[in-house]
């Protein structure tokens, strides 16, 4: 389970430390590759390898002609990339999937239960910002979590 949010600097090379939580997490859950893709927001989503192979099954299961369905497998797998951790818990970050996160030096780490993603600190902050500063934002979103059960 990853959870928490950790700040840390991207090399020249695209290399970052996965946080020494979520090595915890992925080494209990038995895996030891990750897989990396473009969030459909500008970010990079990283999966353990076990629950990407559950996301491809149930996105398999899915109407293959449902537009959206199209478009997730166009965004999401055909841009899935499988990384593996170096001995000091770095993953290198695909060039391309950097200009999508738009990162640069600095990187934010968001846990997200199952999956984690990787943001530019500065679109993670603003996004937070625009979300928690905009009460219309915060109202619609408490509506739509209790109509969900949360």
């Amino acid at each position: 389970m990853f959870r928490g949010q950790y700040e840390h600097a991207i090399d020249a090379k695209g290399r970052t430390s996965l946080p020494a939580r979520f090595r915890e997490a992925l080494n209990l859950g038995g895996d030891t590759r990750l897989v990396l893709t473009a969030g459909l927001d500008p970010c990079v989503v990283a999966y353990p390898m076990r629950e990407w192979l559950a996301f491809e099954e149930r996105l398999a299961k899915l109407p293959q002609f449902d537009a959206s369905v199209q478009m997730i497998r166009r965004i999401y797998v055909s841009g899935a990339v499988e990384c593996d951790l170096d001995k000091v818990g770095r993953v290198l970050v695909p060039a391309s999937l950097r200009r999508h996160a738009g990162l640069g030096r600095q990187a934010l780490w968001a846990g997200m239960g199952q999956n984690a993603e990787l943001w530019s600190k500065e679109r993670f902050d603003a996004l937070r910002s625009s979300v928690l500063d905009d009460e219309a934002e915060r109202v619609a979103m408490a509506q739509r979590l209790a109509e969900l059960g949360l």
